[in-house]
């Protein structure tokens, strides 16, 4: 567990949401206001952990296939989080020890850990933008220092966009990012839904939505779920791999692991622009 002493400028007593998310993967980049929050998700969805474990598996799943199988050798994290194990630098360089990530965060708690922890990697950078502002992330110094905007990569928004209102025009702002992909990039997300269903009745399932809502309304950060309908607006203009948008344990399972959770929470699909 971390010291409570938070660094220079940061508000140690709102719950944050990269560190709740820490916290639930086991980490010990966190608060107390961050432990008390996501202990009322344990209370009041005990699965939240292992859907958290589930997002990060898929991460994987998805980061090793676009490297391995699609030759993605360059990857843009956008609102990644707290460095936490494995990252996405790591798996895409055990599979192509060439390829190059940069990691995006508005939080000065995020970017200062993974500036330590970047700080010796190869083909690493971290920048710090608001991913809603796509102009500044794509011509942000550290970007360009280790991507090339000509040349195909694969845009990663995991968990992250269900934190994006819709006042802030979430679709608008990953088609400014397609518009300005090259040819043969993708993009990767997963997005809690409002579709909450295995193992809940629908009375159940807008409870757990609303008490899930209502923990990140006192969060650095609010949840805005959205149907499928609204998640697949995201790929408009890209072609999806199979198996197309399914629940994120379902996404290129490897054989024999099953989910660690057993509520299907959040859809994930990976695209192709032509």
């Amino acid at each position: 567990m971390m010291t409570e002493q938070a660094p220079h400028g940061v508000d140690s007593t709102i719950p944050n949401v990269a560190r709740i998310y820490d916290y639930l993967l086991g980490g010990k980049d966190n608060f107390a206001a961050d432990r008390a929050a996501a202990g009322h998700f344990l209370a009041v969805i005990p699965d939240i952990a292992a859907i958290a474990a589930d997002n990060r598996a898929f991460l994987a799943r998805a980061v090793r296939y676009l490297a391995v199988e699609a030759g993605i050798r360059q990857f843009l994290d956008l609102g990644g989080g707290l460095p936490t194990r494995s990252n996405v630098h790591q798996i895409a360089q055990q599979a192509a020890p060439d390829a190059r990530v940069t990691y995006v965060d508005y939080d000065p708690v995020v970017v200062r850990h993974g500036e330590a922890l970047l700080a010796n990697g190869r083909n690493v950078a971290m920048a710090h933008a608001d991913l809603t502002q796509p102009a500044t992330v794509l011509d942000h110094p550290e970007l360009r220092r280790v991507l090339d905007l000509s040349q195909p990569l694969a845009l990663i928004c995991t968990a992250t966009l269900h934190f994006v209102p819709d006042e802030a025009h979430p679709h608008a702002v990953i088609a400014e990012y397609r518009d300005r992909m090259a040819a043969g990039s993708y993009l990767v997300i997963s997005h809690a839904t409002s579709s909450i269903t295995a193992g809940y009745s629908a009375d159940e399932a807008a409870e757990a939505a609303e008490e899930a809502a209502a923990v990140y309304r006192q969060a650095s950060a609010q949840l805005h779920l959205r149907t499928l309908t609204g998640i697949r607006r995201f790929f408009d203009g890209f072609e999806l791999v199979e198996p197309g948008m399914v629940w994120m344990a379902e996404w290129r399972p490897v054989p024999g692991a099953g989910p660690a959770g057993r509520i299907k929470s959040l859809y994930a699909a990976v695209g192709r622009k032509p």
